[in-house]
């Protein structure tokens, strides 16, 4: 997860999003797994198990919409990359996770720190 505005403060940024996030979906019963997976194409910010579905989540955070909304970020090259990672993901975990149904979905972030907008964007897109 990036900060879509850059400066200094990025990594900060991306970390409180994420921990944002991991606390928004933990609230609703999901389970964390793993959290910024990297593989060798690219990185899945959480991997967390609802209800025997493993969900691989992107965390997407904009503070103002003059670029479009969090939402909106991700585009096709993200979607590719997530579905090569998550792919990775699973044929090195296969042992441990066996044939679970899998999804992708997104949390979108917009608006300031203290009182931001959240879209839990569930089954966003396919591989």
């Amino acid at each position: 997860m990036k900060k879509s505005t850059g400066g200094k403060d990025a990594g900060d940024t991306g970390a409180w999003a994420e921990s944002f996030a991991q606390r928004y979906l933990t609230d609703r019963g999901l389970v964390v797994l793993r959290t910024n997976y990297r593989g060798r194409r690219g990185e899945i910010d959480l991997v967390m198990d609802h209800d025997g579905t493993l969900v691989f989540v992107e965390v997407r955070y904009r503070r103002t919409a003059s670029h479009g909304s969090s939402a909106e970020s991700v585009n096709i090259q993200k979607r590719t990359r997530l579905i090569n990672t998550a792919q990775h993901f699973l044929s090195t975990h296969h042992r441990k996770l066996g044939d679970r149904p899998c999804r992708f979905d997104v949390i979108a972030i917009d608006g300031p720190k203290l009182s931001p907008g959240v879209q839990w964007i569930q089954h966003a897109f396919e591989a």
